[in-house]
């Protein structure tokens, strides 16, 4: 088997870490290993990867990094097949990592990885998940990744980026308090900054959902997101788990616990502003920006974003 790890030293980690996994890698010699310090320097290094006929890529760095590599390797960019893939916790957000299980260190959970594989206990590692499939109208750029999220949450992202120091603390920590408090400010009918409302039309599967301004607008076939958040409730056969909270929603503060669960009350229907179903397609009609596995996208006049998850991958736990 060949295998490949991709150290991204953009992604927020120290370099101290990835000095630890290169010390690792020493009593590795057939794995094949690259270090990029900006994204300039990825397209370039995943050719290379897809040159070397790799079958398991191991990925340091964080969401936006395993994004990355998704949208090269399933829009076909040098990739005939699509190798195994083993997102490290080595970002600022590992979101993706730690909903397939990933050790906390990274330097362990791959020396874990690499002696599985040498002992043969890999396929005890393997998990097979649908991806998202983002497509716009107007940039006609297909992107690919785990997450999506529109409106309040783009600009989420980038107040975090902004009240936080670059690091740890731009990740779970600082996407955690951001969350909390504009959770708490929406309950108050807060409609200002962040939490203006966006104006989206929404065909799920081709039917229209109720009310037209959302708070929230957001996508993923992970389990769970950050901090164990799991605010997908809904039934269908699609794998694009959808949720939308209407800016007129009722009862937003009590429904937000349940919301953050997947466990609402029976009260929180469409009708009155939540809406959550597994979906084969979602369309959203919208003005506003959206972020995929945290990366920024700028808002685009009259876009139409078509979501699907008609691929899948197969992830190793690390």
């Amino acid at each position: 088997m060949r295998i490949a790890v991709l150290n991204n030293l953009r992604a927020g980690r120290n370099r101290a870490e990835v000095t630890k996994i290169l010390s690792l890698l020493r009593s590795y010699p057939d794995v094949l290993h690259i270090e990029t310090d900006s994204a300039r320097a990825l397209p370039e290094a995943l050719a290379e990867i897809a040159r070397q006929n790799v079958n398991l890529l191991v990925l340091n760095g964080g969401d936006g990094t395993l994004q990355y590599a998704l949208t090269e390797i399933l829009s076909g960019r040098g990739f005939d097949r699509a190798p195994m893939l083993a997102p490290l916790r080595g970002g600022r957000t590992n979101m993706t990592a730690t909903d397939l299980g990933a050790r906390r260190n990274p330097v362990r959970g791959l020396r874990d990885l690499l002696e599985d594989v040498r002992a043969g206990r890999l396929s005890e590692r393997i998990v097979d998940r649908s991806v998202l499939r983002i497509e716009t109208r107007k940039v006609r750029d297909i992107q690919y990744g785990m997450f999506f999220g529109a409106g309040m949450l783009h600009r989420a992202i980038e107040l975090t980026h902004r009240l936080f120091p670059s690091g740890r603390s731009q990740g779970v920590f600082g996407a955690g308090v951001v969350t909390g408090g504009l959770l708490l400010r929406a309950s108050l009918s807060h409609r200002k900054g962040v939490l203006k409302p966006d104006k989206i039309q929404i065909l799920l599967d081709g039917e229209m959902v109720p009310h037209g301004e959302f708070y929230l607008v957001m996508a993923s076939t992970l389990d769970n997101l950050f901090l164990r958040m799991n605010p997908f409730w809904g039934s269908g056969p699609g794998h694009v788990r959808f949720t939308s909270l209407a800016t007129n929603a009722e009862r937003v503060w009590a429904a937000i616990p349940g919301i953050l669960r997947g466990k609402v009350k029976d009260w929180a229907t469409p009708e009155r502003g939540y809406t959550s179903v597994n979906a084969a397609r979602s369309e959203l009609h919208l003005n506003c920006g959206f972020t995929v596995d945290g990366e920024i996208f700028e808002p685009v006049n009259d876009e139409m974003v078509s979501i699907t998850a008609d691929r899948r991958i197969s992830f190793v736990r690390a």
